[in-house]
């Protein structure tokens, strides 16, 4: 994508132009023809943006060389009619890709990309999180029985509540980092973390062997490690160290 759109409220003034309410049944190529006709009268376009998956119908991402283009395109542009439906615009939340490799070196473009690698994953992880605590529908069967027993019944089982798997926890600051080698100590772990965003400092657990704690500033750093560094082997055992998010 060539950049995120607002979540809510008016977005800082930059390049990137997000238009949504656009014609879902329009063919893209169409769609993109008509929207480059409209936006090119107000500055150079860069880069245009829309695509035909569900999540991301009925928007677009338009790109200028400039935050003025931008501005005047939505100023002008806001309200007009697009095959009978009227565009609503405002500045998107981020950098567009095109933007950031324009201005930036390879560097500052590879920073970006993991990013917004790191923002993708951390909203598909809550989404997956959602999911599995919406409760699935009950057959008629169960649901009868259910009703002929009557309320108030409690289970007695002390261990009926479910336990989310590691692998299944929500994004958090904090890793938490299994079957490392036991001769690695905070600044061999430093190395490895310490080279991801927003890296404070990696916590090892007096008297537990193979196991640390890594902490960042921001659940964006700690996504990032975590999706570069699990599976990774280490040590003259190539042992596979497992690394997940905390538990809270």
């Amino acid at each position: 994508m060539a950049a995120v759109a607002p979540s809510s409220g008016a977005s800082p003034p930059n390049s990137t132009v997000y238009v949504r309410n656009l014609e879902e049944r329009i063919p893209i190529d169409q769609l993109k023809d008509a929207l480059l006709g409209i936006f090119s009268e107000y500055g150079n376009v860069i880069d245009l943006v829309a695509k035909r998956n569900i999540k991301a119908r009925g928007q677009a991402f338009i790109v200028f060389d400039s935050p003025d283009a931008a501005e005047m395109a939505i100023k002008e542009v806001q309200g007009f009619d697009l095959f009978d439906k009227p565009m609503a615009l405002d500045f998107a939340r981020s950098r567009s890709d095109a933007i950031v490799k324009l201005q930036g070196n390879d560097e500052e473009f590879e920073a970006h990309k993991r990013r917004r690698l790191a923002e993708k994953e951390r909203k598909q992880a809550l989404e997956e999180q959602k999911m599995r605590k919406r409760p699935a529908p009950e057959p008629s069967s169960a649901r009868a029985a259910k009703s002929s027993r009557g309320a108030g019944l409690k289970s007695s089982n002390p261990t009926a509540a479910a336990v989310v798997p590691d692998e299944y926890l929500p994004p958090n600051k904090i890793l938490f980092v299994q079957n490392l080698p036991e001769d690695y100590d905070v600044e061999g772990l430093t190395a490895i973390f310490g080279r991801f965003e927003g890296f404070r400092e990696v916590r090892l657990v007096p008297g537990r062997k193979g196991i640390a704690f890594v902490e960042y500033e921001t659940e964006t750093g700690a996504i990032s490690a975590k999706e570069n560094t699990a599976g990774m082997t280490l040590g003259d055992d190539n042992k596979t160290i497992k690394v997940t998010y905390q538990r809270q």
